[in-house]
């Protein structure tokens, strides 16, 4: 071997990381064994954000509507995410990790991961290490005595990412062999689906594929969000490490004295914390790639959890996962009464890293996009995470669907959803103006008779007047009906809907809706 190859081994083996894993771990964290055998999915946001077993054998998967999720098992039990329960129920896990080594990152509930190189050395390798880390694990989590019969999975390769893959494939990959072991899995796995979608189009649907683009031209065509992902294709890190300057401490603490007895104060000190770590951060001009919680106690006791930051969390976010973290402390016992209060809370960013951002320009026709890029920076910092959106396409029937807020800064909606069919849609002219509320309207037709609408579609007679707010409107044209049947697989919430379009002597134009009889503007086009 030599010496450049000798460097380079050195180089990966310092970045080796074992991943823990547990598969559908929201499951595992809000549902019984007995609950967990059936078809049960989680949810969040309207989409499946985790589903059982029996659930993808029916062809449920990550990622899907639940209208579509419902459709393919209409037996499907549906649970809300709770990411306080995740966190409490992982602390167990996270507690058995850390007897191997104290630093241990929670990626999310129910995946972290660790160096090996020090762990490694102690307990006699790596496979001795993964074998003793598995049988901690399980042993917590078959003590639990829930979620899905799929034990923690841990694998080991260099780096986060691969590791995450090797975890759930239960492999140990070799030192310098993981970009040979990525090199199979679909660019999708990169978990950016825009670049996916690009790379696909183009051509390239592996990480082999990808990383065997040059690296010039991943950077010119791609950006630095291409050119990150670029690195994990080739096994590498998505950005190398920057080391702390001498000297620089970012490490922000609020003490308490007397000390608190509560938790809930530490959650509105969190807040404040968090923003003052991203301003410390910002005039220091770094980020930080994982953040972490640190209290202590009255009698002594100190306990700490680092949580993956990457740059990505604003403050409002940083502060939820204290909040998170707090309460899992909680539920495990570790804040007797007896313990004296809480006596500090600090944030400590952790891997400190050169922050990029991204590069606005001086001059020239961006100088628009970048003033206003810098003023959504700004609203959103005052307003909070959510307080700043923008209108992106979506998918949908009726005009409140077809369009979605996202919050500035978010990805829009996958382009899958919003392409895919769906029956009833209106057509691609969108009405400008959608009412919060629809109005309620009476349809009669020319002998002074309501217009009915049966099952079948069929319209009782054609519009001839419209009345609203007391006002008697005659119509000039129509056309319609567009039939929508949503959910027709749950009772309970099943909706059989029709929209028409009509034209008014006053010369507007509405969007109506019948449903259960009753007619109501639902937008107007002028």
């Amino acid at each position: 071997m030599t010496a450049v190859e000798n460097d380079t081994a050195r180089r990966v083996s310092a970045l080796r990381v074992l991943v823990v894993w547990c598969p559908d771990w929201p499951i595992a964290a809000t549902c019984s064994a007995a609950e967990a055998a059936g078809p049960v999915a989680v949810v969040e946001g309207g989409r499946v954000l985790a589903c059982s077993n029996a659930a993808r054998e029916a062809g449920v998967r990550r990622g899907q509507r639940l209208r579509f999720a419902h459709r393919l098992c209409p037996e499907l039990r549906l649970r809300e995410r709770d990411p306080e329960a995740e966190t409490r129920r992982f602390e167990p896990v996270v507690a058995a990790v850390e007897a191997f080594t104290p630093r241990v990152e929670v990626v999310r509930p129910g995946l972290c991961a660790i160096q090996v190189k020090g762990p490694a050395r102690y307990f006699g390798g790596e496979e001795a290490l993964v074998a003793a880390v598995a049988r901690s694990v399980e042993e917590v989590s078959a003590g639990q005595g829930q979620g899905p019969a799929d034990g923690p999975r841990v694998g080991v390769a260099d780096g986060v990412f691969a590791g995450v893959l090797a975890a759930r494939a239960g492999e140990v990959v070799p030192a310098g062999r993981t970009a040979a072991f990525l090199a199979p899995y679909p660019v999708g796995v990169l978990d950016d689906e825009p670049l996916a979608g690009l790379l696909v189009r183009l051509g390239v649907s592996t990480l082999g594929d990808f990383a065997a683009l040059p690296s010039a031209t991943v950077a010119d065509r791609f950006g630095p969000a291409g050119l990150a992902a670029y690195r994990l294709a080739q096994g590498l890190e998505a950005r190398p490490p920057a080391t702390r300057p001498p000297g620089l401490d970012l490490t922000v603490e609020q003490l308490f004295d007397p000390p608190e007895l509560l938790a809930e104060p530490l959650v509105f000190v969190a807040r404040t914390l968090a923003e003052r770590l991203h301003s410390a951060l910002a005039g220091a001009g770094l980020a930080c790639r994982r953040v972490g919680v640190e209290v202590t106690c009255a009698d002594g006791r100190t306990a700490r959890r680092l949580w993956q930051h990457e740059g990505r969390l604003p403050a409002p976010a940083l502060a939820e996962r204290v909040r998170w973290q707090l309460q899992a402390w909680q539920g495990t016992g570790f804040f007797a009464p007896e313990s004296g209060g809480f006596t500090a809370l600090r944030l400590v960013p952790d891997e400190l890293v050169a922050n990029h951002g991204r590069q606005l320009a001086l001059w020239g026709q961006a100088l628009v996009e970048d003033r206003v890029e810098r003023a959504a920076a700004r609203v959103q910092a005052l307003l909070g995470y959510d307080g700043l959106s923008r209108i992106e396409p979506a998918g949908g029937r009726g005009p409140g669907e077809v369009l979605v807020r996202v919050p500035w800064g978010d990805h829009p909606p996958p382009a899958a959803d919003r392409d895919a069919p769906w029956p009833g849609q209106l057509g691609r002219l969108a009405p400008p103006v959608v009412l919060p509320v629809p109005t309620p309207v009476a349809v009669l037709d020319a002998d002074g008779v309501p217009v009915r609408v049966t099952g079948r579609a069929e319209v009782s007679a054609p519009p001839a007047r419209l009345t609203l707010s007391g006002r008697t409107f005659a119509v000039t044209g129509w056309a319609g009906p567009w039939p929508a049947v949503e959910r027709w697989w749950d009772p309970g919430s099943a909706r059989r809907r029709a929209r028409f379009q009509v034209a008014l002597a006053d010369g507007r134009a509405l969007l109506l809706v019948v449903e259960d009889g009753g007619w109501a503007v639902e937008a107007a086009y002028a």
